[in-house]
């Protein structure tokens, strides 16, 4: 029986067991859309990317991802882990690589680096941060996330919806007590939250400037609603759409600006998310997301 090769990588991170976990299957040729949700649900991760030829000769790889239930449009630590499994398979190690893959949000510039430590990548956000419409106000959104009023705001941050691709509620917190306390409440999620396009509700992105480690310029946490509702330890999707949210409250100076998020630290799963913001006349002329990944596993799927 011929199979098809699969490695499994922890994304942001240099740490093995630590950050966010991904499957990446590296030879997915024919395999519909049915057969890639059916494995990604075997892998029970929080995503599944899967490689296939790209329609533009130009381009490196056609790349879905797809979580246990359903097909994202974008994804960050599967763009970074995808990325990085691609060029240590391929490309070998020592120079960088610099590529484009196909994903359904459209292309994505990635780019890698190698070295004695964990291998770095990171790509150009596909979709400038947007805000979006939010009717519900900071104190039932807060309430939603265990948390009271007092509790929900910092300096000017205010709750705000936001989307790089994916939307997110951001929800500034107090400091590290209130975001280590924060709980989703799914039902009351789902009454407050607007949903995305593809029918599924906005997650919540909780956020403090108080950190664990000096090294990191924000804390963050992500709850994604559901049957069950559940924490994801790195989201580079969120990190994307949370660079509006930078842009909005801290006006960063004119030319680039380097932000480290950590998330996971409450899981036991601690993650590093670099956010890069290119300021051009006051406004966002580009942004990347970027991190490690390091190899846990890998093997053959027969399916």
């Amino acid at each position: 029986m011929q199979g098809r090769k699969y490695v499994i990588y922890d994304v942001f991170t240099g740490q093995r067991l630590s950050g966010n976990p991904l499957a990446v299957v590296l030879d997915a040729e024919g395999l519909d859309t049915g057969a890639m949700q059916r494995i990604a649900g075997e892998f029970n991760l929080s995503e599944t990317s899967f490689v296939t030829a790209p329609r533009d000769a130009s381009h490196r790889a056609r790349v879905r991802i797809f979580t246990p239930v359903y097909e994202m449009p974008f994804a960050g630590h599967p763009t970074v882990g995808t990325a990085i499994a691609l060029y240590e398979a391929q490309e070998g190690e020592g120079a960088a690589a610099i590529f484009v893959f196909e994903e359904n949000i459209g292309p994505v510039r990635c780019a890698v680096t190698g070295g004695k430590a964990a291998t770095f990548a990171e790509f150009d956000l596909p979709q400038v941060p947007e805000k979006l419409a939010l009717s519900a106000d900071a104190a039932a959104i807060g309430a939603a996330v265990g948390l009271a009023p007092h509790e929900i705001g910092f300096e000017n941050h205010r709750v705000g919806l936001w989307s790089a691709g994916v939307p997110y509620i951001a929800i500034p917190v107090s400091g590290l007590d209130a975001a280590r306390r924060a709980r989703l409440d799914n039902q009351a999620w789902r009454e407050l939250s607007p949903q995305r396009g593809d029918g599924k509700t906005a997650s919540a992105y909780v956020y403090c400037r108080e950190t664990a480690s000096r090294d990191n310029s924000f804390h963050a946490r992500m709850f994604v609603p559901g049957s069950p509702s559940y924490e994801d330890p790195a989201t580079g999707s969120a990190a994307a759409a949370f660079a509006g949210v930078i842009m909005q409250f801290d006006a960063p100076p004119e030319g680039p600006s380097r932000f480290w998020i950590e998330q996971g630290v409450e899981m036991g799963r601690p993650s590093r998310i670099r956010l890069e913001i290119d300021v051009e006349n006051s406004a966002m002329a580009a942004a990347r997301i970027g991190g490690n990944a390091v190899k846990v596993a890998e093997g053959v799927l027969y399916a």
